[in-house]
């Protein structure tokens, strides 16, 4: 809300038009010098819903919750212990105003202080029970905020959006890495089973054709010498005419 001071204020009077009243209140600044308010309002319960509408007209509703608590069985423990408790504090009176010698009378005296006392503080729980279930406790919380006025220099501009554009390239990029990296295993594995099936399927494909040994050269012939005589070629005797 804008203005806390005021909206407290306001549910201070709608406490005590109510016939309420105002309990803890706590006040302090943040770091940026907002005011931040807490207060504990006490109504009647018949009033509880009239002054919560009050309240949230003050400013925007932030969080509400509610409790209910049933005590009456602490009321009715405790009406029962004070009915006890004054009957026992009206037997030692009695036996004090009948005591003769000194020493029962100091020792009834210190016991009737005693069940006083547990008398006074069963009256106080008492007291409290009855202001539990006859007033509803509202804790309101009141909190100023700082209102921001948009300007066109908060609109997304061209850099921001290339900003928003590159990062969301990079992480295409970061994901399309991630998603390779997982894949390559997977392709590998792939590879070899091919590699082995198709070695199955076709063995002669994986030995290479070796080229014949070339056949060594043939000797050249042999020139005939002068003196040597040899058949005829006419296939004459050999010798003279």
């Amino acid at each position: 809300m804008k203005d806390a001071p005021k909206a407290l204020a306001g549910a201070r009077t709608s406490t005590e038009t109510a016939g309420g009243y105002v309990g803890d209140e706590n006040t302090r600044l943040d770091a940026e010098g907002h005011e931040l308010t807490r207060v504990v309002l006490r109504v009647p319960a018949d009033k509880y819903d009239e002054v919560l509408a009050d309240l949230e007209g003050a400013g925007r509703l932030v969080e509400r919750s509610a409790k209910a608590e049933d005590v009456t069985d602490q009321v009715v423990d405790v009406e029962s212990r004070i009915r006890t408790q004054r009957a026992s504090v009206a037997r030692i009176r009695e036996l004090t105003d009948r005591a003769t010698r000194l020493g029962d009378v100091v020792t009834l005296e210190g016991e009737l202080s005693t069940c006083q006392a547990d008398l006074e503080s069963l009256l106080a729980r008492q007291a409290s029970l009855k202001d539990r279930t006859s007033l509803a406790t509202i804790t309101l919380a009141l909190s100023e905020t700082q209102v921001e006025q948009g300007t066109k220099d908060d609109d997304p501009g061209f850099l921001d959006a290339l900003a928003d554009g590159w990062d969301a390239f990079v992480t295409m990029l970061r994901w399309l890495a991630v998603a390779i990296g997982a894949a390559l295993p997977f392709a590998a594995v792939a590879a070899l089973l091919a590699l082995l099936r198709l070695k199955a399927l076709h063995p002669g494909l994986s030995r290479r054709t070796r080229p014949a040994p070339a056949s060594p050269p043939l000797p050249a012939p042999r020139s005939s010498s002068a003196g040597t005589t040899g058949p005829d070629p006419a296939g004459g005797p050999e010798g003279g005419p």
